[in-house]
């Protein structure tokens, strides 16, 4: 195996070369345009993804590569912690989403904001833009500037308002205000970045923001979580749900109107109250 990392700013994984429709065909392109990829479905184009993807990783995420056929690789994504595999989440991606680790930096940080532009000076041209949850490492900051390090030792500078330290300490309240920018985001099965996210890739990637490495399904975080009783759960925590004699499927923060969460029932990241479904199947809780 190689480590490499993504070095697009989003790369769909998927579940084999041959998962990908016709209609995907943004997604698995070499410069992925997975804004017009999501903008492109339907709901129920949306929901033919079941069985086709099964995440995503954003720029600069490391990745272990095992094997490569016709132009794809089968890889690990060590970021995301899976109970499929020991060294983290399985799947297919392109290989021409895969370049070289960046160099060697330190002070980690997170894009907090939906999308943000990596130019090649402070406050030049977008060279791209890059999703909520990316995470880099910063070499020097100069006038309200980052300068982070790169796939294929590159270098680029990110404005330090995007920015968050995911060494800063993080409360209940910054996962709900984080998890809130997405409200009105349609549901996007396996999706972890600012075009579309799914439940658990919700928790996964405002976790990543705040510096935690936390599962990337929903049943994975439910088994490794601190789990406390639901009457005691408080806004910022967890709740997971499930039905009598299956593992969990869903889970949202709990927030004072009842949950954050992407619904893939109302097919958008929502705060509502919990549905007499939602009560019904609510199996847990947890803290982060």
């Amino acid at each position: 195996m190689k480590l490499v990392a993504a070095k697009v700013p989003v790369s769909t994984v998927w579940t084999s070369p041959d998962a990908p429709r016709d209609i995907d065909a943004p997604a698995t392109a070499a410069r992925p345009d997975v804004a017009a990829w999501a903008k492109s479905m339907d709901t129920e184009t949306r929901l033919g993804l079941h069985g086709r993807t099964l995440t995503q990783l954003l720029f600069a995420e490391p990745v272990l590569v095992r094997s490569e056929r016709d132009g794809w690789s089968e890889i690990v994504a060590p970021w995301q912690p899976s109970s499929q595999d020991e060294l983290g989440y399985p799947g297919w991606v392109p290989s021409s989403h895969l370049g070289e680790l960046p160099g060697s930096a330190s002070a980690p940080v997170a894009i907090a904001v939906p999308t943000a532009s990596l130019t090649a000076e402070p406050g030049g041209a977008a060279l791209t833009e890059l999703s909520f949850g990316t995470v880099l490492a910063s070499i020097e900051h100069a006038d309200g500037y980052t300068r982070v390090a790169t796939p294929d030792d590159g270098s680029g500078w990110l404005a330090d308002d995007v920015l968050r330290s995911v060494e800063d300490p993080a409360t209940p309240e910054d996962r709900l205000r984080l998890g809130s920018m997405f409200l009105g985001l349609e549901y996007l099965w396996g999706g972890t970045s600012a075009y579309g996210l799914d439940c658990s890739g919700l928790i996964h990637t405002v976790g990543r923001v705040l510096g935690l490495r936390t599962p990337r399904d929903a049943h994975d975080q439910a088994a490794a979580m601190e789990h406390i009783p639901v009457d005691e759960a408080r806004p910022g925590d967890l709740y997971f749900f499930g039905r009598p004699g299956q593992q969990v499927h869903h889970v949202g923060f709990v927030s004072a109107e009842g949950m954050l969460h992407a619904s893939e029932t109302g097919k958008k990241l929502e705060n509502a109250p919990l549905t007499d479904d939602r009560r019904a199947t609510l199996v847990t809780a947890a803290r982060f």
